[in-house]
């Protein structure tokens, strides 16, 4: 088992919610209508890497599917035409209800971290971030 101070030396991976693409695309869609490659590198933002294009187009599917996205083609000057994206009035209110569920969760976990770092201080993000 490792302990404490060799676990802080590597890099945590982020926790997040199964569903956090579709909650992410739901939110840059809000920002903005966009195409699918324009999504994935601002879903950078969130966590999500490039490296898996198709887990982006599926959840797009899905969630036009589901009503929550609308889809139209967009012709284009510089190359082939466009599947543009752009979030509904149900795809805002959903957005709009797991953003009060996220805020309620990170308000939990912020109490779990302020509780544990009565035991050990943990890095901040900023001293986190100077390491990489």
């Amino acid at each position: 088992m490792p302990s404490i101070a060799s676990s802080s030396i590597t890099e945590p991976t982020p926790a997040l919610p199964r569903s956090f693409l579709r909650t992410c695309i739901l939110l840059l869609l809000k920002e903005s209508p966009a195409h699918g490659y324009d999504l994935l590198e601002r879903a950078q933002a969130f966590g999500f890497t490039r490296s898996d294009p198709g887990g982006l187009y599926r959840t797009l599917r899905a969630l036009e599917d589901d009503g929550l996205v609308h889809s139209a083609w967009e012709p284009s000057t510089q190359g082939p035409d466009r599947r543009i994206y752009e979030i509904t009035r149900p795809g805002a209110e959903q957005l709009h209800d797991v953003a009060l569920s996220v805020r309620a969760g990170s308000e939990i976990m912020a109490r779990f971290v302020s509780r544990y770092e009565e035991f050990v201080t943990l890095p901040s993000q900023r001293a986190r971030a100077g390491r990489s």
